[in-house]
């Protein structure tokens, strides 16, 4: 695939990136046994140094649910796709320090047989427009929106309230709203015309943050749309073009999102142990999307691509490149109805080639 960015269209280069095919005492990974054990390794290296680790999992069991409302089976529609039901869930999380609860959103279209489904945490600044829900229920998909800022809230005293209090420990911020993706699996478990293996997650900058850490630590999430997530989510620390936040910006006024050692590397980029396609390579061989906008140069989309190339080679190794896409188009720093329709044809043909 030709990218529409090379490493000559970089304005900082901090030096090479590891190598992920090869373990940390230098020797090969040449089979897809030997990569089940360098993703341990990269896995140990990237998520306590940069997110601070990762709140506690749970048994699915300790995670229940309760439908508040529902929409009158006697509506004609919701986003004008006839017998849709909308419910209201609060959903509860047992075993913590003190319980905690959070209310997630479904749309369920009518169907004889368990549907797909489509996940999204951005419910808190961005509310799935009539044209985006149309889009999803008309193909047959499910759709849910939860508030991951319900989990952690957007702002420097993030760890006195949401999950901290139920969950304490040194985690940042993605990682509580990663973690909400997880319950949220956890939660559709308990909802038989919902088939949790077709599921597809996504969410827009922060949220595409948030969405791609989700699927690198959770193995049961099928695949994820990242929309724009750049510093912290698809866009390499080392390699960035030009006006691309870099590692100093973005600790500098959200350092509650990531680990407290993470801001140290501020400036010092070439000695992160790391780089996101550390990140971006942990969801291999299931579905990863990258989705760019050419204008959010903020996003990096020279350090996209390079991550793009540098994460194909596991998916090559597992035998799964078209399980990995990246997309660019037009325009500014948004989540587009056209995004949405893009990852929602790369989700159909996901689930139709691999059988699910």
């Amino acid at each position: 695939m030709e990218l529409p960015f090379s490493k000559s269209d970089a304005v900082f280069n901090e030096g090479p990136l590891q190598d992920l095919l090869t373990f940390n005492d230098g020797s090969r990974v040449v089979s897809s046994e030997d990569w089940r054990r360098r993703r341990k390794e990269i896995y140990d290296t990237i998520i306590p140094l940069e997110y601070g680790g990762m709140p506690p999992a749970l048994e699915p069991e300790k995670t229940t649910i309760d439908i508040v409302s529902t929409s009158s089976p006697r509506a004609k529609s919701l986003f004008g796709v006839p017998k849709t039901l909308k419910y209201n869930i609060e959903v509860s999380i047992a075993s913590g320090l003190e319980p905690f609860r959070f209310n997630m959103k479904l749309w369920l279209p009518k169907s004889e047989t368990p549907v797909p489904v489509i996940v999204t945490g951005d419910d808190c600044w961005e509310f799935i427009t009539e044209e985006v829900g149309n889009d999803v229920v008309s193909r047959g998909f499910a759709l849910v929106a939860f508030d991951r800022c319900f989990f952690a809230r957007d702002r420097k005293d993030a760890r006195d309230r949401g999950i901290y209090r139920a969950f304490p420990g040194e985690y940042g911020a993605v990682s509580a709203w990663a973690w909400g993706y997880h319950r949220v699996y956890d939660a559709l478990l308990r909802i038989p015309e919902i088939d949790v293996t077709r599921m597809m997650i996504t969410g827009h900058s922060r949220g595409g943050k948030a969405a791609q850490l989700a699927a690198a630590t959770d193995e049961r999430i099928a695949l994820v749309a990242d929309n724009n997530s750049g510093c912290g989510g698809f866009g390499l620390h080392r390699l960035r073009g030009f006006h691309s936040e870099a590692i100093s910006n973005i600790t500098s006024i959200f350092p509650f999102w990531f680990g407290k050692e993470f801001a140290s590397y501020s400036h010092r980029e070439s000695e992160l142990p790391f780089d996101q396609h550390f990140l971006s390579a942990l969801v291999a061989p299931r579905g990863l999307r990258f989705q760019i906008a050419f204008a959010d140069t903020w996003a990096n989309g020279v350090g996209a691509c390079e991550n793009y190339r540098e994460t194909m080679k596991v998916y090559k190794l597992l035998g799964a490149e078209e399980n990995f896409s990246i997309a660019f188009r037009e325009g500014p720093h948004n989540h587009t109805p056209a995004d949405w329709n893009h990852s929602l044809d790369f989700a159909q043909a996901f689930f139709e080639r691999n059988g699910k």
